[in-house]
């Protein structure tokens, strides 16, 4: 499925509430953005970070898998949708 922006970025707001669900997921996510709890709700209005939660999400195969799942997506619609944020040729995905 290939995703404009705005529907990547959509995918990345769903991403964010299915975080909030998964305590270790999210610890983990708000330590490698340096985010205190306290921050949490303005990050998520953050232009960028519809890119940085899609990028947290595909850097482990196990995660994607969960997220897409959750989401009722392939794991590779994921990356799609990553990949129309940062543009063809990043990671070496072409969007399809």
């Amino acid at each position: 499925m290939a995703y404009s922006v705005t529907q990547a970025a959509d995918l990345a707001q769903q991403v964010l509430i299915a975080l909030v669900d998964r305590p270790e997921d999210l610890g983990a996510f708000m330590e490698g953005a340096g985010l205190q709890p306290s921050d949490l709700r303005d990050f998520a209005d953050r232009p960028d970070i519809a890119l940085y939660l899609l990028d947290f999400v595909t850097e482990d195969d196990d995660r994607v898998v969960v997220f897409a799942q959750a989401l009722g997506l392939r794991p590779q619609d994921v990356m799609a949708a990553r990949t129309a944020l940062s543009g063809p040729g990043s990671y070496g995905w072409s969007a399809d």
